[in-house]
């Protein structure tokens, strides 16, 4: 037997036992007594064996350490040790403990000196009290065992055993293209060959970082995963400040800023395909006072995942917050096989030392530089049917419709729901879809002579589909009930009179599929595609799943599927997301997508609000921002509002007076010359629509030589208005700018003449009057350097 020396059980009064229990036996009628700690009044649980003690130590509960010395066969643990993921200005620091813990130890600005990195606390305390487990801090919490918080993984392995314990194996770094960096840390049970491994995906230039989680084991059966977040991240603070975001169709993106205390605040959706109707998975955190535009630090995050998902955010008994993200494990316990690797979606995030608008800037870059496709390139703008036809339509109107888009000036025809099916045809949102056949009696030359006759007047063509769906009174549903999600013996549950197909099956994925590239082989010159997806998933029930708890997992990954496709045969083909509006905006469709459709909702107005909320993680080229008659504003400000964002229009051109006709064409070709700058600028929010009468913001280009700056009457109250300078951001202090008035009437007066011209210094520090008011409810102003 081998023996040993005095082992220290805590930290504080070192209560101890001298005495090796691989020959001992605990003799369980013994009754359980405890011993107070001299110094933190603790009760230390005391193991009674034969001729000894045993105290059990609230840091290790010692057991792997102590079994293995007395057999002699202790391994060598990993020294001590750092694993610093960075960014250009932000660091994530874990510690790898001589036990094999991981755990995250700091999340900032990142310091100068690395050296300095090994000085930061094992683990950051806070008040009074104890990690009973030294696993608060965790980088990828496990349930079961020692942990008594909300864990990242929970499992049962293929014996039964319900618990886990992740030790750290290795980790290494890869250097990626465009300056990329990916960061690998493997953690492995120790009784058990199940293995997961932590990524860190980090984009310096911008101050980025992506994480997920992958899972794997070669166990004999089956294990269950009851929970497989793709991030854990530990967060001490003295205070912290979530906003999150909340609504439902046609009023999205209403903010909610609390503070958090202790106990957990989650976060979840269980909708299925428009899993992002009442809230998305977007939020951001403030720690030790209220987020600020311009100050303080802040975490921006969005989980790239379009289904149900699950955001905890839990302050421990220290009061540090630990933050668990991923797939929503409700109904959703996945069978993982042997061998087999399950990968958990990103968690987006950027971390600020300088307010929400450095944030927001950081994550914009990132999406236009490497997530979103044609990031930096140019959009179309469009006339959409809608308003002007609904359902009812034919050949004539339509092309009609062209020349009054090309006579506005727009870059697309945009042709929406109802030119399909023919056995039930689609002339209401109650029948057709599935049946993607042009309904001859509107459309008896096809959709290839629409595309014909939309050049020939000098636009482009482009088409609206929702392929994830079927109409219970469809062909599709007659011959393949068993592609459609629905419970066997049960009433039917129908949202927006629909149903939704089933793409965990993989002949599902490929008619989805087949819907697009049909589309596209016999109209090679079709130029847009808006997708939309108007339903929750009702009735969840596969017919020809092995496992029902893999539905909603293994829907949105047969929906990744199928975009993937597409994108590899049509990589330039534009994209609209649409579900309903805003019901499934995130990272993790926009790999796909060119832009989104924020809402239903166009009332300028409430666009306003709606678009701002939006920009905290969304860059404004995504953005899809139309004119149509919904509100009671006026044109002008209904322009300048969907100006913020890529621009479209929904109305009916042949009925603007002639006034407002010329007034839109001309605003249209101002947008021309300043849309580079909107797509590709950043993004400074001036003044919040929530704390005043007016809204502003701007827009400035990489070079700082040109700006455009939006502002917006928020408030109907008497005399409301901008009384006071806005002062600007982001210009050059040393150039002298002068700002010029766009998107006037053709009659309009302005007070912004040749003569304002402002130093950079000047418009930031002391700032201009945009002169917004009654009469003057929306300005947008064009500001550029003087040479």
């Amino acid at each position: 037997m081998t023996a040993f020396g005095k082992v220290s059980s805590c930290s504080r009064c070192s209560l101890v036992s001298t005495t090796c229990f691989s020959e001992k036996k605990y003799s369980p009628s013994t009754a359980p007594r405890f011993r107070s700690c001299a110094y933190s009044h603790e009760l230390h649980p005391i193991l009674y064996f034969a001729s000894e003690t045993y105290y059990l130590t609230p840091m290790r509960f010692l057991l792997p350490f102590l079994l293995a010395l007395c057999t002699g066969t202790l391994l060598a643990a990993p020294a001590d040790s750092l694993i610093t993921v960075e960014t250009e200005h932000t660091a994530l620091v874990m510690r790898v403990t001589p036990h094999g813990d991981v755990s995250v130890v700091y999340l900032g600005n990142r310091l100068q000196q690395p050296a300095d990195y090994q000085t930061l606390p094992v683990q950051p305390a806070q008040g009074q009290g104890y990690d009973y487990t030294e696993l608060y801090n965790s980088a990828y919490t496990p349930a079961g065992s020692r942990n008594l918080l909300e864990p990242a993984l929970r499992a049962t392995h293929a014996d039964g055993n319900p618990s886990l314990d992740l030790r750290y194996v290795s980790h290494q770094t890869q250097r990626l293209d465009q300056g990329i960096r990916q960061t690998a840390i493997t953690l492995k049970d120790p009784q058990y060959p199940f293995e997961v491994v932590l990524y860190y995906k980090t984009y310096p230039e911008v101050d980025v970082i992506e994480q997920w989680s992958t899972i794997r084991h070669r166990e004999r059966k089956d294990v269950v995963l009851h929970k497989y977040a793709s991030a854990n991240l530990y967060l001490p603070a003295q205070s912290y400040y979530l906003t999150h975001f909340h609504g439902d169709w046609a009023r999205e993106m209403n903010p909610r800023e609390e503070q958090l205390s202790e106990g957990i605040k989650v976060l979840d959706s269980k909708l299925g395909a428009r899993a992002d109707l009442f809230q998305p998975p977007s939020f951001l955190l403030a720690f030790n006072q209220p987020a600020h535009e311009d100050h303080g630090d802040v975490l921006l995050a969005n989980l790239a995942w379009s289904g149900n998902y699950k955001i905890d955010f839990e302050v421990d008994p220290l009061h540090n917050l630990r933050l668990i993200a991923g797939i929503n494990p409700y109904a959703s316990e996945y069978y993982l096989p042997a061998n087999q690797t399950f990968t958990t979606p990103a968690l987006v995030y950027t971390f600020s030392s300088k307010g929400t608008g450095q944030a927001s800037r950081n994550l914009h870059r990132w999406a236009r530089r490497y997530r979103i496709p044609q990031g930096q390139e140019e959009r179309l703008t469009l006339l959409n049917n809608w308003e002007a036809t609904y359902f009812d339509f034919n050949e004539p109107k339509l092309t009609a419709l062209f020349k009054d888009g090309a006579d506005l000036g727009v870059d697309l025809f945009l042709l929406d729901d109802g030119w399909f099916a023919n056995k039930y045809p689609r002339n209401d949102d109650h029948t057709g879809l599935g049946d993607w056949q042009e309904n001859r009696q509107k459309l008896p030359h096809g959709i290839g002579y629409l595309v014909k006759e939309a050049q020939a007047a000098g636009v482009k063509f482009g088409i609206w589909l929702e392929p994830e769906m079927v109409s219970p009174k469809s062909e599709l549903y007659e011959k393949h009930p068993d592609w459609v999600i629905k419970l066997p013996n049960r009433d039917e549950y129908y949202f927006r009179n629909q149903l939704v197909l089933d793409l965990s099956n993989p002949k599902v994925q490929d008619f989805v599929y087949g819907v697009v590239d049909d589309l596209m082989t016999k109209n090679p010159d079709l130029s847009y595609i808006k997708w939309d997806c108007n339903a929750v998933i009702y009735n969840a029930y596969s017919a020809t799943a092995k496992h029902q708890t893999h539905l909603y997992v293994d829907y949105v990954n047969g929906l990744y599927d199928v975009l993937e496709r597409l994108r590899q045969k049509y990589p330039t083909l534009p994209l609209m997301l649409c579900s309903g509006g805003g019901g499934r905006v995130d990272y993790g469709a926009l790999r796909y997508f060119t832009e989104f459709w924020p809402s239903d909702n166009t009332d300028g107005l409430e666009r306003v609000f709606i678009q701002w909320n939006y920009s905290y993680f969304y860059p404004a080229l995504a953005t899809c921002n139309h004119i149509t008659e919904w509100g009671d504003q006026s044109l002008k400000y209904r322009t300048d509002v969907a100006m913020m964002g890529k621009l479209g229009y929904d109305i009916v051109v042949g009925e603007l007076p002639e006034k407002e006709l010329r007034f839109s064409q001309q605003a249209l070709q101002q947008y021309e010359k300043m849309q580079d700058v909107i797509w590709q600028g950043d993004q400074y929010r001036l003044a919040s629509p929530y704390e005043g009468d007016v809204a502003s913001l701007l827009y400035v280009n990489e070079a700082q030589n040109r700006a455009v700056w939006f502002s917006y009457l928020v408030s109907e109250r008497f005399q409301a208005g901008s009384h006071l300078p806005v002062r600007l951001k982001g210009l050059d202090p040393a150039k002298k700018y002068r700002i010029r008035e766009l998107n006037l009437y053709p009659d309009a007066r302005t007070p912004f003449g040749e003569e304002s011209v402002y130093s950079g210094d000047y418009l930031m520090q002391v700032g201009v009057n945009p002169q917004v008011n009654g009469r003057r409810s929306s300005v947008v102003l064009e500001v550029n350097a003087v040479e």
